[in-house]
């Protein structure tokens, strides 16, 4: 096995890249992170600079990567750590650079050690995840944080004594619904007709949404929706990072994995949001509006897309990051993690408390949520 750490996507192949990148999940596929390099999405200027941590077999074919960044802030992590930074500097310490495996402002669950199949898989996972914490200590960075790990990942960081992190998301599950009916039949009688009417209040105002996949999307439309993206951090007073030419991009070369629901008034577009999708899975990431119309927010970041889903037979939506308004509307608690390597020996087992109280905290805070559940019967996510 030769193992090579690569400062850019296109050092590799698109075919060998998507080959091992998760069965087609679009924020790892090579077009994505492509995408994120080529229009100035992530770099010096954001703070992001790509790392990717790639193992060769011995014919020369990539079996396994891992997508890591050396950051200089915490800017679009969603797993904050700002009291951390805080904490070190006020000990005269330097907090940042650090390292991150995650996808760039996009919170969501998956793989993050990448490994093709038919591989030795427990040996490539292992010598990626030492090479990434033998780096990060030749860098003298301060931490190495592996962000939204799907159950494998979280698994294996453990065993080398990363430090977990719990968070919580509110996900849909697909029970097998025939329509959006269907689905609020399984509803408490007070809940179906909050939902009922608030999709019937976009109705009565005379708005239409319209599905639009990347590949369908005019420039328009691209260019209207890039706006929404645009607005909404600036409402926030953030900043957003994707930049038109982005979204130019991931339309043509991912097609129908970029889905728009564009909300039209009298022929003219008043909001939108911004969806992901793969085999089973639909991601809802932004949404943006010109003027406030009555549940237009719910109607088009949330009814459409479980609306979308059971058309599609997808199996879940994960409409982003936090909100526990979605409980209400058929999103319940789902469990996040991270793991975490802090190279101070002392702020690591201070750490370690912390969060060792934290997740006990976090998995009362999910269990109260779960009680709200909109289902006559109690689901899980």
């Amino acid at each position: 096995m030769e193992l090579k750490i690569l400062s850019a996507i296109d050092e590799v192949e698109r075919s060998d890249w998507n080959r091992i990148a998760a069965h087609g999940h679009p924020f790892l596929r090579y077009e994505f992170l492509a995408a994120l390099e080529r229009n100035a999405c992530v770099g010096a200027q954001h703070g992001w600079l790509p790392r990717y941590l790639t193992a060769f077999d011995a014919d020369g074919q990539l079996a396994g990567a891992v997508p890591l960044y050396i950051k200089n802030n915490s800017y679009g992590e969603f797993v904050f750590d700002w009291a951390w930074a805080d904490a070190w500097q006020r000990h005269g310490l330097q907090y940042y650079p650090k390292a991150v495996v995650a996808i760039p402002y996009t919170p969501v669950t998956g793989p993050r050690i990448l490994i093709a199949d038919r591989a030795d898989r427990e040996n490539i996972a292992t010598q990626l995840i030492e090479l990434a914490l033998a780096w990060c200590e030749d860098e003298n960075l301060s931490s190495l944080h592996w962000l939204f790990t799907n159950e494998q990942d979280t698994r294996r960081l453990a065993e080398h004594d990363l430090i977990l992190r719990l968070g919580c998301q509110f996900h849909w599950k697909n029970n097998g619904y025939r329509d959006f009916a269907d689905l609020l039949d399984g509803f408490t009688s007070r809940k179906r007709k909050k939902v009922l009417r608030e999709r019937r209040q976009v109705r009565d105002a005379g708005i239409r949404i319209d599905c639009i996949h990347g590949s369908e999307a005019n420039e328009l439309q691209l260019r209207t929706m890039y706006e929404f993206y645009c607005s909404t951090f600036e409402k926030k007073s953030g900043y957003p990072t994707f930049t038109l030419e982005f979204f130019r991009e991931i339309a043509s070369s991912m097609g129908d994995q970029l889905v728009f629901f564009i909300a039209s008034l009298e022929q003219r577009i008043v909001a939108g949001s911004i969806c992901l999708r793969n085999h089973d899975t639909l991601y809802g990431r932004h949404w943006g509006c010109r003027e406030n119309y009555h549940s237009l927010h719910f109607e088009a970041c949330y009814y459409q897309g479980i609306d979308y889903c059971i058309k599609h037979g997808l199996e879940y939506f994960e409409p982003g990051a936090q909100g526990e308004h979605k409980i209400s509307r058929g999103f319940l608690p789902a469990p996040t993690w991270s793991a975490h390597w802090i190279a101070h020996t002392g702020f690591r087992e201070i750490i370690r408390r912390h969060l060792e109280q934290e997740t006990a905290a976090m998995r009362e805070y999910m269990t109260e949520l779960s009680t709200r559940s909109p289902y006559k019967q109690a689901e899980t996510a």
